[in-house]
């Protein structure tokens, strides 16, 4: 299939699933069309409504036979970039062992910075390419990419590099976040003296350089308490950066109510959220992330609060959480099937999450996310006829042709 049928295409015979707000379960078109125009979306709605001279005029007609079409995936929760692996980890996890004897033992997130310090920029670019890779071929169009794993200013800002480069190569939308606050990196005595490194010393440099769309903290009990992310917040935003939080994943740190303090663009996990921390949440405007992938990894027993989540009309979005230690998924179809098994989400509900409410969490809504006039041309062709399909069958893939900015990115091998 060309390449180049975005120049002047059009999409006809399908059921889109545009993802709107139509007033239809997942905005759902049937017998309908999509026309391309450069990169952007020109018409989405009924093939009835379409001259046929729009068809006979195209520099391409594609007729997709029923298949179902949808936004493009986003993946708004990522640890793409990372060198070496932490399946000796998993195997102590498996016989009992906690956080604690595993770091101990030299396992958890620094295990993974000293390989990703000690890593050749082409080995960490290979390695992050492959994991970008399969979540493309999974009809992930747009993904977040998080650094984290250097915790010095070299390496956090080579991470950064490495992300926006990947996307370029591999034909997806990168939106790339600063995780200054993951670890205390070995070298600092405490917490503490490791934030007023980052404020003073990194934080500049990373606002300087462009390389960041948004910051990150992981606020728990284990890592980075209110008082020291809120100081980095504050010194983030001064810099013109808006953020993000990992947020009471393990714990109820009070982290749903900071991120809606500092407006943040997601709060992530929410596992363990106050009631108080939700209703704060859901009057910034901010978007929960669940996670599935972490929470079936790491055997958890606390469920985000979905039904506190819906009552209080919080936008969610799933993501893959892909990262070395607690959620080394390579595919945001299977985060989806998590969710919906796990957390009762419904298909539609998880469907939404990965495209119109996660492109929300990245501050994107307005380009890409939905099937609507004016947006990116970022779409998934799938070999199903039913939304819900492309969420149950967990482990298939039924991808049949990727198109980011109105060009053909990836088609079955």
């Amino acid at each position: 299939m060309s390449r180049e049928i975005g120049t002047h295409g059009v999409w006809y015979g399908a059921r889109l699933a545009t993802m709107a707000e139509n007033g239809r379960p997942y905005g759902l078109i049937e017998d309908a069309a999509l026309v391309v125009r450069g990169e952007r979306i020109e018409y989405a709605g009924p093939r009835a409504g379409l001259p046929p001279s729009v068809i006979a005029t195209a520099h391409a007609a594609v007729d997709v036979e029923g298949r179902l079409v949808t936004p493009g995936l986003v993946d708004c929760h990522t640890h793409l970039v990372y060198a070496g692996n932490r399946a000796r980890e998993f195997e102590m996890r498996l016989g009992g062992a906690g956080y604690a004897e595993i770091a101990r033992a030299g396992g958890g997130i620094l295990s993974t910075v000293r390989e990703t310090r000690a890593a050749s920029r082409e080995t960490l670019t290979s390695a992050s390419e492959r994991r970008l890779r399969e979540l493309r071929r999974s009809g992930v169009t747009t993904l977040e990419v998080k650094s984290g794993y250097g915790l010095d200013l070299e390496t956090e800002l080579g991470m950064l590099r490495i992300a926006r480069e990947l996307g370029e190569r591999a034909a997806v939308g990168v939106r790339t976040t600063y995780l200054g606050l993951h670890a205390v990196p070995p070298e600092f005595a405490t917490a503490d003296d490791y934030v007023s490194f980052v404020i003073e010393r990194v934080l500049p440099e990373i606002a300087a350089s462009g390389l960041a769309d948004a910051v990150d903290a992981f606020c728990e009990n284990i890592a980075f308490d209110r008082i020291q992310t809120a100081r980095y917040f504050r010194a983030a935003q001064e810099l013109g950066l808006p953020v993000k939080l990992h947020a009471d994943q393990l714990s109820d740190g009070g982290g749903a109510a900071l991120a809606a303090e500092f407006d943040a663009l997601s709060a992530d996990h929410l596992e363990y959220a106050s009631e108080d921390g939700l209703q704060r949440l859901a009057q910034s405007g901010s978007v929960a992330v669940v996670l599935p992938g972490a929470y079936y990894f790491l055997r958890e027993g606390k469920a985000p609060p979905l039904e506190s989540l819906r009552r209080l009309g919080i936008p969610i979005a799933v993501a893959s959480d892909c990262n070395p230690g607690t959620s080394p998924l390579g595919s945001l179809l299977l985060a989806l099937n998590l969710a919906c098994v796990l957390f009762r989400m419904t298909p539609e509900e998880a469907l939404i999450g990965a495209t119109r409410h996660a492109a929300r969490a990245l501050g994107l809504l307005s380009e890409i996310g939905t099937l609507e006039p004016g947006k990116f041309a970022d779409f998934a062709v799938w070999d199903v006829e039913e939304p819900a399909q492309l969420i149950y069958a967990a482990g298939t893939n039924p991808l049949a042709t990727l198109v980011r900015r109105g060009l053909v990115t990836g088609e079955p091998s």
